[in-house]
């Protein structure tokens, strides 16, 4: 399959989970993609082997200014941007009620997961609406729809990615851009496995198909929303959920 055949992507996060997984399948299906994430050393390390097609940029994607020189060495370097995917993102501090909430760990969760996925989105857009085509997914969760008790953070952050996407895909819609959010519940990453089990216990019982998601089913959905084919569907979340979500 070469369904990316002579685009380009962004992915940010993408030395581990999700991020990784997707940057594999978009590169095995054509695509050229600037590689971002923190980790610099775990780019190297996980990418290997397609150099004429990678651009491995170690940054932080809660740097504006940094980001947007990010995204114009990926155009330097290939010549347009196609797709950007975020995600980059962290859990913060779970387990806990919300006067027990830390207001710095609860910013640095909006500054990852929402703010982020603002410069990368602010940074690219220009670019695609110089060629009048694009893909936008922002990766927001299940809990950004329906809210994790003990993970307000988490929750309020993906809430505010959702509406991002809403607002962008409307403000796009003729443009041949499109902007859309992914929902996924608890699916099998680090991330996940980092967290208290208690707090994945919870998570996992409300999930009627009663398992995690995988990262190649949720890699396979993520590269049909960027996908050309995917060209009438904007400002919409996608749900990856195991038949948890109830609207």
């Amino acid at each position: 399959m070469n369904t990316f055949e002579n685009q380009v992507a962004i992915i940010t996060g993408a030395a581990s989970g999700l991020g990784l997984v997707i940057a594999h399948k978009l590169l095995n299906e054509g695509a050229r993609i600037g590689l971002l994430d923190l980790n610099e050393q775990a780019l190297n390390d996980e990418f290997v082997g397609n150099p004429e097609r990678e651009e491995l940029i170690g940054v932080d994607v809660t740097d504006e200014q940094r980001v947007a020189q990010a995204v114009a060495r990926v155009v330097e370097r290939f010549g347009k941007i196609d797709i950007l995917i975020n995600c980059a993102g962290i859990t913060g501090a779970t387990n806990i009620k919300s006067h027990e909430v830390d207001t710095a760990n609860l910013q640095k969760v909006f500054n990852i997961n929402f703010m982020a996925s603002f410069y990368t989105a602010k940074a690219v857009l220009p670019y695609m609406l110089q060629n009048n085509y694009g893909r936008i997914l922002h990766v927001a969760s299940i809990a950004g729809k329906e809210g994790n008790a003990g993970m307000l953070a988490y929750s309020a952050s993906k809430a505010a990615v959702i509406g991002m996407a809403k607002v962008q895909g409307k403000e796009y819609a003729e443009t041949g851009i499109t902007v859309n959010a992914l929902a996924p519940a608890v699916i099998q990453t680090p991330l996940v496995d980092a967290m208290p089990e208690a707090q994945v216990k919870y998570m996992t019982d409300k999930i009627p198909m009663k398992r995690c998601g995988t990262l190649e089913e949720a890699a396979n959905m993520a590269a049909f929303i960027v996908s050309p084919e995917n060209s009438f569907t904007t400002g919409f979340t996608f749900d990856l959920s195991g038949g948890r979500a109830t609207y």
